[in-house]
């Protein structure tokens, strides 16, 4: 290709073919985008009208192979957008994201292509019969057995509801700026960090920037009352008028397009390929956890409410983090203050999250100064077997800026795949804020926590050792893609691990035993409101993709009488009192207008993956712990980690989606996985769940 837009499309000549970001210019997207998708396009027709019979590798691997430059400009581009957005990209993704679900459609609606992946017969082995059972789901499932007619009508749904997915992240970012609240006196900060303090200064004020969730982490912090009451109102407000209209509107197309392919409700549609199977499995889990969750959330905040008092304040929702960590620190002797000074970036992620992978998988992390991200912040790092052969790089992406959306989270630039010779190219995000320059960050527990869960995502895709690119990595469903993440999440606390990493900024000092301690007994310390936070908002995305189209109709005309905002603040009451969650003090953890999982993001109807993938972590954890790997004093806890670590990569990480998921977990247990760990841990145990989940 001679065009000015070539690079783009053509594989990298970097190591693993790692974008060259410094070449990139905006203006290149459009084009690269309009002739990748051409070339994809000739690519899916070449196939279709083949004459020859169809056969596993003319159709099906052919299949696999093509769009490998559509691929190539998305994964580049959308992951760009997302970290270091602007007007320009955003006017890029609102052109480009509908076409890019009509082109979508257009190859799900091929019938000749649809038939022939029917005729290919598949090899006997696992990867390849899960392959092609999978595409044909997939083909029936975008409607490739509808009318012509009903085929252009569900492409024009599925085009809207992408630039309404669109419009929702792009409105919730610039509320996210615009809402941050602004403080005129440094002293309305008082008990943030002195970093922070100067991290938030500009020219005239202090701002704090959002986080993505309702609760934001300075609320835990601020001494004063105002001060938290601004904040938490502030991130209440995203999308209040902004994303009102786009919530109700995606919801009825949502609702729409399930009937049209045969489903009751949106939820139905998704739940179907999730490893819960079926609405009522997961119907079951959010209701038989309420019950315990927001009686002891109620205990928490009796607790809460009485040293406020005793310190002479008022106690409300805004009220709840500072408050919490005032007990924790009280009652199990955590000062979060100082436990931060503990936990320096650099070294829980060099000294902890990698040293953690090195022990289990063998595994060595190093930098690659001499490749560069996309972004000033962005470190690449090389991934290597314990011979030195090459896996894949990673690239870290820690700290906040205005440009990048809120959250954390894993992507990939390159997939895995052993039939077109790639490996991974993945890379980690966080929303971490900048400390200033020469300053280290030092991350709270749940920070900590939250690098070891994103790593857990990274390892999902730099271990996987598939066949097809379709099944490489995290391609794999919601409620099992959290699964290894969060058992990555055990290791941060493992004593093992925790106390090579956290060493004092100042002084050098290991984390002492008392500290350590403390951590372990406060652990189920504000499970209640963690619990019943996470339930709130998994009841409001169910509650939303459960409504039938003439529901939705409903909704959408009360609308024009009393606005969209007001019908959705209704709809959350009425779904939260329905489940017993209703509380004047503990707000979900996402409300409708800023939920960018289900309305920005791949989480519709998938919400509560979190919650199902923790009964799986806490009982695989379990099995770690079982075998001696974990939570062990035994002076072969090492040689054993390594000996488990290597079954978790066998059976888990490096498959993908190339084996069944209840086996895979099956064959690492022993068993079917038991909820009773997951009751433990967030101290339900006087739960009751049924058998089934």
């Amino acid at each position: 290709m001679n065009s000015s837009y070539a690079y783009l499309l053509e594989p990298s000549s970097l190591p693993y073919q790692l974008p060259d970001f410094a070449a990139i210019k905006v203006e290149d997207f459009l084009p690269a985008f309009y002739r990748a998708m051409e070339l994809h396009d000739f690519e899916i027709s070449e196939i279709a009208n083949n004459p020859e019979l169809a056969t596993w590798e003319n159709t099906v691997e052919a299949l696999e192979r093509s769009g490998a430059e559509l691929n190539r400009v998305s994964a580049i581009f959308f992951n760009l957008q997302g970290t270091d957005s602007s007007p320009e990209l955003d006017a890029i993704a609102k052109e480009i994201v509908p076409k890019l679900a009509a082109h979508n459609d257009a190859m799900h609606h091929n019938s000749q292509l649809f038939q022939r992946i029917q005729d290919a017969p598949a090899p006997a082995d696992e990867e390849s019969q899960r392959l092609k059972d999978l595409l044909v789901r997939r083909f029936k499932r975008h409607g490739a057995q509808l009318s012509s007619a009903d085929k252009a009508i569900l492409s024009d749904i599925n085009q809207r509801l992408s630039a309404l997915g669109e419009e929702f992240g792009t409105n919730l970012l610039a509320d996210t700026r615009r809402l941050a609240p602004s403080f005129s006196d440094a002293a309305q900060l008082a008990g943030l960090p002195p970093a922070l303090i100067a991290a938030a200064k500009t020219e005239s004020s202090y701002v704090l920037p959002l986080e993505l969730p309702t609760i934001q982490a300075v609320q835990s912090q601020l001494q004063d009352p105002e001060s938290r009451r601004r904040v938490y109102e502030a991130s209440q407000l995203r999308g209040a008028e902004s994303n009102a209209e786009v919530v109700l509107e995606m919801v009825k197309l949502r609702a729409q397009r399930a009937v049209m392919l045969g489903y009751p409700t949106h939820a139905d549609y998704v739940i179907a390929e999730e490893t819960a199977a079926a609405v009522p499995a997961v119907s079951r889990l959010l209701n038989d956890l309420a019950p315990a969750a927001i009686t002891n959330a109620a205990g928490e905040e009796k607790l809460l409410q009485e040293a406020a008092n005793l310190a002479g304040e008022d106690f409300s929702a805004p009220d709840w983090p500072y408050w919490e960590a005032i007990v924790r620190e009280r009652d199990y002797a955590v000062d979060e203050a100082e436990l931060r000074k503990y936990f320096p970036l650099e070294q829980v992620l060099q000294d902890g999250v990698f040293y953690a992978a090195e022990l289990l998988y063998g595994i060595t992390v190093t930098k690659r100064p001499d490749l560069q991200g996309y972004a000033p912040g962005v470190t690449v790092w090389e991934v290597k077997e314990a011979d030195g052969t090459g896996i894949g790089l990673l690239l870290t992406d820690y700290f906040g800026r205005p440009s990048k959306r809120g959250g954390a989270w894993m992507s990939s630039f390159v997939d895995q795949s052993k039939l077109l010779g790639t490996l991974p190219v993945v890379v980690n995000v966080m929303g971490i804020v900048q400390p200033p320059a020469g300053a280290p960050a030092l991350l709270s527990i749940d920070e900590v926590t939250t690098v070891f869960h994103e790593f857990g995502h990274a390892l999902h895709g730099l271990l996987s050792d598939v066949r097809y690119p379709t099944m490489s990595g995290t391609n794999v469903p919601r409620d099992w893609v959290e699964f290894p993440s969060q058992i990555n999440e055990n290791w941060a606390l493992e004593p093992q691990i925790l106390t090579h990493y956290a060493r004092h900024i100042e002084t050098g000092e290991v984390i002492p035993e008392s500290l350590i301690a403390g951590l372990n007994a406060a652990s189920q310390w504000g499970q209640g409101f963690g619990t019943t936070e996470y339930l709130a908002a998994s009841v409001l995305d169910l509650a939303w993709h459960s409504l039938s189209p003439g529901a939705t109709k409903r909704l959408a005309e009360k609308a024009k009488t009393v606005g969209a905002y007001a019908v959705i603040t209704e709809f959350e009451a009425e779904a939260l009192s329905a489940a017993g969650l209703n509380s004047d003090t503990v707000a979900p953890r996402y409300r409708s207008t800023y939920f960018n999982h289900i309305f920005g993001g791949g989480y519709a109807a998938g919400y509560y993956s979190y919650l199902w993938s923790e009964a799986l972590d806490a009982d695989g954890f379990a099995w770690f712990q079982e075998v001696g790997a974990a939570n062990s004093t035994d002076s072969e806890q090492l040689a054993k980690m390594r000996i488990a670590g290597a079954r978790f990569r066998d059976l888990i990480l490096a498959k993908g989606a190339a084996s069944d998921y209840q086996q895979a977990f099956k064959d690492l247990r022993g068993r079917d996985k038991d909820v009773t760990p997951l009751l433990k841990r967030r101290g339900l145990a006087g739960s009751e769940l049924h058998p089934s989940d």
